[in-house]
């Protein structure tokens, strides 16, 4: 088992949790799956993604938790990432915390299961 995450608003978020499912932000419904970062990527996605975004939720997941339609696919460089083609049942959350920008600019990041 691996822990992974996933970087959300927390408006879509909050709508997720009130549906029951997460389908997925605008670029996970282009692209057909959900995106996710194991420890050692969700600060770099962050960055390249979320760069000076305010009111973000970090969510964690256990990978096995989501079954067999979640599949580690190379990514940036041929790294693997975890994504996840199906809806995402938001009871499978192991935890939701805020992940504020600091006086920098860079998101402040709980300690991660790495």
């Amino acid at each position: 088992m691996v822990q992974i995450y996933k970087i959300a608003p927390r408006m879509l978020w909050d709508e997720a949790v009130a549906q029951g499912v997460f389908r997925g932000a605008p670029v996970d419904l282009a692209d057909g799956f959900i995106h996710f970062s194991d420890a050692a990527q969700a600060r770099e996605t962050a960055a390249k993604h979320f760069a000076g975004q305010t009111d973000l939720v970090l969510i964690a997941f256990d990978d096995k938790s989501l079954g067999p339609k979640l599949i580690w696919e190379p990514s940036r460089g041929g790294v693997l990432f975890p994504h996840l083609y199906d809806v995402l049942p938001v009871t499978k959350a192991v935890w939701v915390r805020d992940l504020p920008l600091g006086d920098d600019g860079v998101h402040i990041f709980p300690d991660l299961d790495q």
